[in-house]
């Protein structure tokens, strides 16, 4: 009897692996195969942004506000920003992507978020790791990477889309105007994330309030990654994963919660 059930758990373990997997591919196909360029505007978004900023502070200031060049000194800050606005919206709107396949019995709410989730993630610290190497060759910037902290920053990152995206996509499921909501909401966040400034250099008063916005942690954890000097004191990964566990337990307890209701609707 043992045997039979190892055997049966074995049997769904791999079909749905099968499932997300395909899920996946359809995920790339939809998202990139419309476009002519396909993975390739993956990374020239990201890098055009990151020059353009760069070129536009440089003309402004002196210097970054840590090190001497600006364009490593925004994509610690862009990157990971972006990567977690990049997986939070898109998981967001996962269930309303995924709902003609939703009708099949093999095919859960988890996969569909899991395989959104995953392709998305992938493809960021794919761009990650090109434009990094690419900063290495073609500008000479070098210097000792903590890759322990780099890693952690993008784990947490992706985490907290994760958290967000999760819960956001069931509030939006169940209340469609909440994804306009969130997009007003969003938009001061690139000013106070500490994309384009230290965390340090704001006034006492408002560091403190500022502290509490969980992507300033990963974005200075990305940075003590690429500046041995910085120290980032005011760090705390354990806060990030709070929040990002907090919503996507909220997220996962209303799925299961009105799952029913959202299949109907979505």
């Amino acid at each position: 009897m043992n045997h039979l059930r190892a055997a049966q758990n074995r049997s769904d373990r791999f079909k749905t692996i099968r499932v997300i997997s395909a899920l996946v591919l359809r995920e790339m196909a939809t998202t990139y195969g419309r476009s002519a360029f396909g993975y390739t505007w993956a990374v020239i978004e990201p890098v055009a942004a990151i020059t353009i900023l760069s070129v536009v502070m440089s003309l402004a200031f002196a210097s970054p506000p840590i090190g001497t060049s600006f364009v490593l000194f925004y994509a610690t800050g862009y990157l990971p920003f972006m990567l977690y606005m990049d997986v939070a919206n898109k998981m967001m709107v996962a269930l309303k992507f995924s709902k003609p396949l939703l009708t099949y019995p093999r095919v859960t709410f988890a996969d569909a978020l899991l395989a959104r989730f995953l392709l998305n993630v992938l493809t960021h610290y794919l761009v990650f790791a090109i434009f990094m190497i690419g900063l290495r060759v073609l500008l000479d910037i070098n210097g000792a990477v903590n890759f322990g902290a780099v890693l952690a920053a993008l784990f947490l990152a992706s985490l907290l889309g994760l958290g967000i995206g999760t819960l956001n996509c069931v509030i939006t499921s169940l209340l469609p105007s909440w994804e306009r909501v969130w997009s007003i909401l969003n938009r001061p966040l690139f000013i106070i994330s500490a994309i384009l400034f230290m965390f340090e250099d704001v006034p006492e008063k408002f560091r403190d309030i500022l502290w509490f916005n969980p992507i300033v942690h990963f974005i200075g954890l990305m940075r003590a990654g690429f500046y041995p000097t910085y120290d980032g004191r005011y760090i705390s990964a354990a806060y990030v994963v709070i929040c990002a566990l907090v919503c996507l337990a909220a997220g996962l307890i209303l799925l299961r919660k009105f799952h029913q209701k959202i299949m109907r609707d979505t």
